[in-house]
């Protein structure tokens, strides 16, 4: 589906900014196909050069990456969109939480309403609000002691003050995107804020 939203872009809105700091849609775009064109070799000896600092090692190789034209990223994207790979630190529930959560990065400010199922958003947060997600993709405590309840579907997890919103919205700040935060009500909120620009 990202695909589809990407390909009805014009050239300048390939450079539009998005909800990943410093990312253009370029760069999601290129963030998207790295775990399946990029080796593990080639990210550890690229993690080396980095110190061990996974967050460059992936913007390093994202922004090269996105040297490609858009006409090949969107190949790409389209052929590897059926592959199952468990990238390092998100594991095989990584690329199913990013291209949810990445399709929004580019809508959200482009205004565009593209948007996955509900079902999909439910199925992210059961995985965002067990103990099983990776760190990666939710920092330790970020939801802990709050209550999570969508109110355009049937879904709702957790224990303490609670957050309500649209599912999307939810999702989207579980996953840091403080733009989200407008979207959502309650009294767990201002802790959600906090841990967010802790974050």
């Amino acid at each position: 589906m990202i695909a589809d939203v990407l390909q009805a872009l014009d050239g300048a809105r390939w450079d539009a900014p998005t909800l990943c700091t410093g990312w253009t849609v370029r760069h999601v775009a290129a963030h998207l196909i790295q775990p399946m064109v990029v080796t593990f070799a080639r990210f550890f000896l690229t993690a080396l050069r980095h110190r061990g600092d996974t967050d460059a090692t992936v913007d390093h190789l994202t922004r090269r990456l996105a040297r490609t034209p858009p006409p090949q990223l969107l190949t790409l994207l389209r052929q590897h969109a059926p592959d199952q790979v468990s990238p390092f630190r998100v594991g095989p529930m990584g690329p199913f939480a990013e291209t949810c959560v990445h399709l929004r990065d580019v809508a959200r400010p482009l205004g565009l309403t593209a948007d996955v199922p509900a079902e999909d958003w439910r199925t992210l947060l059961d995985y965002f609000t067990s103990p099983a997600v990776a760190p990666a993709l939710i920092p330790a405590g970020r939801l802990a002691g709050l209550t999570l309840t969508a109110t355009d579907t049937d879904w709702s997890a957790g224990h303490g003050p609670e957050i309500r919103g649209p599912v999307e919205a939810l999702a989207m700040a579980a996953a840091g995107r403080t733009a989200a935060v407008a979207d959502l009500r309650g009294a767990g909120l201002r802790t959600l804020e906090s841990r967010l620009r802790i974050h």
